[in-house]
């Protein structure tokens, strides 16, 4: 499955603008962001009442790829999928009814099926919430999450195709050169753009827009505030 296609791997920096609100939201949405774990591409669909959402999370340096896959039928949460991408590969599936009861579960690990307990379920349902609530406030912000093919330019081939340069901080630029140098193809890239700088504030779900411009630094991967130019 190539990058442009949902791969797991995600080789590049992930820039984030900030938030500003918009009434007029598009059904399919494609967003993320990153901490000090890693970074989380979310793509989703919203129609007829119904939110779609699957997520990517990629590690920084320790840690295990997975994807989640949510439904909710307006506010009432009705599946969690979960892949766990490890030495001990782990499926989970559970869903709910109308009435939000438990209609079914599994959970496999390494191919030997095992039950879930009550805790589990409320720990997975707790954080389908907060993915939930971290979307919703992307979407506000028109947070949107673009993918691509580096080019020695320094212009990418989004995967939709076209052909942009995106005005990256010297960091940015330069740690992508370094990963371009140690590879025999070009570098993929992620960056999330926002139409408006209002320096967002993550902790845990939540988002906040003090209203003044600054840059957040986790581990190596500092995050740069810029605006979609339009």
């Amino acid at each position: 499955m190539s990058f442009c296609r949902g791969t797991l791997a995600l080789a590049g920096v992930l820039l984030l603008s900030a938030c500003s609100h918009d009434a007029s939201l598009p059904p399919f949405t494609a967003s993320g962001y990153a901490d000090n774990q890693g970074a989380v591409r979310m793509w989703r669909k919203d129609s007829s009442g119904e939110v779609h959402l699957l997520s990517a999370f990629s590690p920084w340096h320790t840690g295990n790829t997975s994807t989640a896959e949510y439904r909710w039928q307006g506010d009432s949460l009705s599946l969690i999928e979960l892949n766990i991408y490890s030495k001990t590969p782990e499926h989970v599936k559970v869903r709910f009814d109308d009435h939000g009861e438990l209609s079914f579960m599994q959970r496999e690990v390494s191919g030997h099926k095992q039950q879930l307990s009550s805790e589990q379920i409320a720990l997975y349902r707790y954080r389908a919430e907060q993915i939930r609530q971290t979307s919703d406030a992307l979407r506000l912000g028109r947070v949107v999450l673009r993918q691509g093919r580096w080019h020695a330019d320094g212009t990418v081939t989004t995967c939709e195709g076209q052909t942009v340069k995106p005005e990256l901080e010297s960091w940015a630029t330069e740690h992508i050169e370094r990963r371009q140098r140690h590879s025999s193809m070009e570098v993929s890239i992620a960056w999330l753009e926002a139409p408006k700088v209002l320096s967002c504030c993550w902790w845990r779900t939540k988002i906040s827009a003090p209203g003044s411009r600054r840059k957040s630094v986790f581990d190596q991967y500092p995050l740069s505030l810029r605006e979609r130019g339009g």
